[in-house]
């Protein structure tokens, strides 16, 4: 069953969005919108909570269930594990278990669980749930280049499929972290471009409010790493989005950076590139 599965994206999406929602549920217990007490920092400066160790601890083993052979990467665990060789795995998971940990800390309800598979070193399934609100992005890409990307919300019940949108004659809406500042950089690139407005949000909920056709673009030049971005990756390559490289790269996952760290990147729903010709 588990070699249908690596065919059957859908199916397998299915599976791992169970998965996504139960850990979201873990950290639902340590959230409190008054704050979170008792965040410790990583060796790399970077915050981390039981909300966000908790997540993966339950993640790994039922991702090893599925597929008892494809390696995961966390960011919790790639902190205290040597790194793999990935150039030996044609499939390995990508997990952030609580994307947006500074949103958590502060109370805020923008955070979410991110799974992602990866094959050949693109984003091929992508999972992302926010507990808070209770919505599920999800999207898949097939072998054969067919695929598809929904969002579910709990309250409703209700799962609709996703695609971006065409940019509309206005101006674009362009999404922008809320826990780092904008710079002149991104100041630089966004003057380019024909603006509407520009919306704040946290984690990964930038990548999907444009694969759900709710914002066009959003650029990123501070520091990420590949578990902040692979599962949004995924959703917004179904939805008819692209991530890449301030080249029009696309980007890759599984490289030789031994921090995992992400170059800059831009996430759009439309070819952006072709606007600075």
């Amino acid at each position: 069953m588990s070699q249908k599965l690596l065919t059957n994206r859908k199916a397998l999406m299915n599976m791992v969005r169970r998965i996504a929602i139960e850990a979201g549920n873990i950290t639902l217990k340590h959230f409190d919108d008054a704050g979170y007490q008792g965040a410790n920092e990583k060796a790399d400066g970077s915050p981390v909570t039981l909300a966000d160790q908790e997540a993966e601890a339950y993640i790994e083993p039922q991702l090893k269930k599925i597929f008892p052979g494809i390696i995961m990467v966390g960011e919790e665990t790639a902190n205290e594990r040597a790194r793999p060789d990935l150039s030996q795995h044609e499939y390995f998971w990508l997990v952030d278990p609580l994307d947006g940990t500074k949103e958590f800390i502060s109370g805020s309800g923008e955070y979410t669980v991110n799974i992602a598979l990866i094959h050949n070193r693109q984003p091929v399934m992508g999972v992302i749930y926010a507990p808070v609100p209770g919505e599920l992005y999800a999207g898949y890409t097939d072998p054969d280049g067919t695929g598809g990307a929904i969002l579910w919300k709990e309250d409703s019940n209700i799962e609709k499929d996703i695609h971006v949108r065409t940019p509309p004659a206005k101006g674009l809406r362009v999404v922008a972290s809320k826990s780092y500042g904008s710079g002149t950089k991104l100041d630089a690139f966004l003057s380019e471009f024909k603006i509407e407005k520009l919306i704040k949000k946290g984690s990964s909920l930038k990548i999907c409010a444009i694969a759900a056709g709710k914002a066009d673009l959003y650029p990123r030049f501070g520091l990420t790493c590949e578990w902040d971005t692979a599962a949004g990756h995924a959703i917004l390559k179904a939805a008819g989005g692209t991530i890449t490289n301030t080249d029009g790269e696309e980007l890759l996952y599984g490289g030789d950076d031994p921090k995992f760290l992400n170059p800059e990147f831009i996430a759009a729903g439309f070819d952006w590139s072709t606007t600075l010709d």
